[in-house]
This record gives C-alpha cells, structure tokens and sequence, in this order.
C-alpha cells in the first residue's frame, strides 16, 4: 500500500514534506506556496499569507458539485510562513499519496496540496435510486488531511470481503471495486441509521477508512 496513513501522531510530530499534526485536532502547514483548505478552517497563522474563494474549477467541476452537492467549499491560502486550521476540534489523519488515488468523503476534506487532481465521481453501483452517492477523488502525490468524528479504523480490504455504512466511509483507495448492498428487512438492526440501511462493498488491494459516526450529532432543543 502506497497511500500512507499517519493517522493522529504526537503534538508537534513532524511528517515529510510540509504537513504536520500539530496535535490530534489541529493540523500545522508549513507554507511556502499555497495549499487548499476547508473555508473557516484557519484558526491562526504565523507569517504572510493570503486567503481566497477557491471555484469548482471549471464549469464541469461546477455542474458536478451543483447536482450531486459532493464537495466541500474550500479556500487557498497563498503565502509563506505557519497555518494551523481545524474543524469543529474533529480528529485528524493524514494520507500522502505516491502518485495514486484516495476517494473521499468531500464533507471530511479539511486540507490537500494544491497539485492534487480533484474530480467529483459516482460510486459504482449508487445511481439516483441508490441515493445518488458521490465522493470526491484526489490523485496524484502529496498530502491529504481528512477529519473523522471519533477514531477511525482502517480496513485492509485484501484479507476479506469487506463492508462498511454508507454514511460511514471516510475515504478508500481507489484501486478497489465497489459496489452496493441494499438491505430492507435488517435496516432498522445493523448500521447507524434507521430504516432501510446501505451498505458499500469493498473488494481487492487497498484499504477503506471507517470513522465511528455518520456525522455530527444533532443536540435536542431544550424549552
């Protein structure tokens, strides 16, 4: 597997190239260029940097998120110095890519080199009537950061079939086939959700990182 995940390592490890943890949920760029980021993810920075709306990247990257509502609205940030961001103190865990592909849950996006290739995809097998699911796909080499609601755990999908919640898939390696496992009768009994429950197959080399929530949890209005 060439795809490294660091996972969330000791405050202030440094990693190769110019992203770090500065602990397990704020993430450090050593910035001498520019970066792409979540918007509202800069907590503070150290040195000169500047901060703009970054487009869809074209009209077909602008359709994509337009229609399947994938993606995450995100920023660059120019300069050179330190940029710490964070999301909503989520944990967070780094992949660097070696010349490949990681297919993501855009709403788990907080950071990514800017020469990464990014493009909107259908998961196999999930058309309009399998809920329409789309993640975004990033390839090439450098740095992913991703955040997660509570500690993930990573499946090495080349030792089993391996199954994963829809809502649930951070993010997996594109090298795999996937595909769609609709339940009826055991939807309200496994899974997170309530009702009729899909699941996402995960077949051949690679890996599938499974976070511990569906998402942020709704707090109930309190009279």
């Amino acid at each position: 597997m060439r795809s490294q995940f660091f996972g969330n390592m000791d405050q202030g490890q440094q990693l190769p190239g110019h992203f770090a943890l500065q602990n397990s949920k704020m993430l450090r760029v050593h910035l001498n260029g520019d970066v792409l980021a979540r918007q509202g993810s800069m907590v503070a920075f150290q040195g000169q940097m500047d901060f703009d709306y970054e487009g869809a990247g074209g009209i077909g990257k602008f359709i994509k998120k337009a229609v399947t509502g994938e993606g995450v609205p995100l920023m660059r940030v120019r300069g050179q110095g330190l940029l710490f961001v964070a999301h909503d103190a989520a944990d967070i865990h780094l992949f660097y890519l070696e010349n490949e592909g990681l297919t993501v849950n855009g709403a788990n996006i907080l950071a990514y080199d800017s020469h990464l290739q990014s493009d909107i995809q259908r998961v196999q097998g999930a058309g309009i009537a399998a809920g329409g699911l789309f993640n975004t796909t990033l390839t090439g080499t450098g740095f992913v950061a991703l955040t997660t609601h509570g500690t993930p755990v990573m499946l090495d999908c080349g030792r089993a079939p391996t199954f994963a919640d829809g809502q649930s898939a951070v993010a997996w390696s594109t090298s795999l086939q996937v595909g769609v496992n609709r339940t009826f009768k055991a939807g309200a009994l496994i899974g997170r959700g309530s009702g009729e429950a899909m699941q996402l197959a995960y077949q051949g080399q690679g890996f599938v990182l499974v976070q511990a929530s569906e998402g942020p949890t709704v707090p109930p209005h309190t009279h």
